[in-house]
């Protein structure tokens, strides 16, 4: 296990959720904390929790100047980078022949160019300090389910956009790790399951892919594999079991799918008739900041 004493980590959607429970614990263990990300009232809120380890800068993970002035800012005030985590991410609730086409793009920008974008930023000061950066993918990369095209694209995007820098940079002395965390009790699944349509059809999935785990669950396994500077982190563990089976999940995901998305399908065009394009669009209050 690493000491996070003194080092100084960059968590970019650390509002709420993962990014915020993260914060708390590595400020516990001694680590200074840059929360980076769009929610700055909520984020100023974490900090002021956290106290002086704590600070809070306003920026969009899409936004090349906004990344790289909120980057300038916390070596300025903490005197560079150690870790970096890149956790922000916003999803949709629809199908693609019926989800709103900017809200589909926006989770690919977000999710997938977001996390590209943060570690093109912090890499040369992790680079200095031979630090570790750490994207957080999804179970979505695994198992590709219906509803969530845009999603598993990005998340499939970031796993495989690690791989590739893990042997970039490991002569720099630079740990490059991925998470795969399953439905966790967060606002993005809370506001997606709020949903009419797609939150039954979500919490329907069979056994384990359609459990919700509480946050401590995610935090505590994304602790210990951030202290030990982990090439992946499943969270919870079964998940790095579907690896080993990942190139049989999509027929088994299509036969079950024929069960359940006709009727599903029928519905969402309803709901959409009936609310608009709302009935389509991001989810939670970090997707809401997103596309604001």
């Amino acid at each position: 296990m690493a000491n996070v004493e003194g080092k100084v980590v960059l968590i970019t959607g650390a509002a709420r959720g993962i990014g915020a429970g993260l914060a708390e614990r590595l400020a516990a263990k001694g680590a200074k904390v840059a929360l980076v990300g769009l929610e700055a009232e909520e984020q100023r809120k974490v900090a002021e929790r956290i106290g002086p380890s704590a600070h809070s800068w306003e920026a969009d993970v899409t936004d090349w100047t906004a990344l790289e002035r909120a980057t300038a800012g916390v070596v300025e005030r903490f005197g560079g980078i150690d870790i970096v985590i890149a956790n922000a991410g916003i999803a949709t609730t629809g199908f693609v022949r019926s989800v709103d086409p900017d809200a589909f793009e926006k989770v690919i920008e977000v999710d997938l160019l977001g996390v590209w974008r943060t570690f093109r930023v912090t890499l040369p000061h992790v680079i200095r300090s031979k630090g570790y950066l750490l994207a957080i993918s999804s179970l979505a990369a695994i198992a590709h389910a219906p509803a969530m095209a845009n999603y598993a694209a990005a998340k499939a995007g970031v796993e495989a956009f690690c791989n590739s820098l893990r042997a970039e940079v490991a002569h720099l002395g630079v740990k490059v790790g991925v998470a795969h965390p399953t439905w966790i009790r967060t606002d993005l699944v809370e506001s997606a399951d709020a949903h009419p349509v797609f939150g039954k059809l979500r919490s329907g999935m069979p056994g384990l892919l359609g459990r919700t785990y509480p946050l401590g669950v995610a935090i505590d396994l994304l602790e210990a594999g951030v202290l030990r500077r982990a090439r992946t982190i499943h969270v919870p563990r079964w998940v790095g079991a579907l690896k080993l089976v990942r190139a049989l999940l999509p027929p088994i995901i299509e036969l079950g799918a024929r069960l359940r998305v006709p009727a599903a399908d029928r519905a969402a065009l309803e709901d959409i008739e009936a609310r608009g394009a709302k009935a389509s669009s991001v989810n939670g209050h970090g997707g809401r900041a997103a596309t604001r």
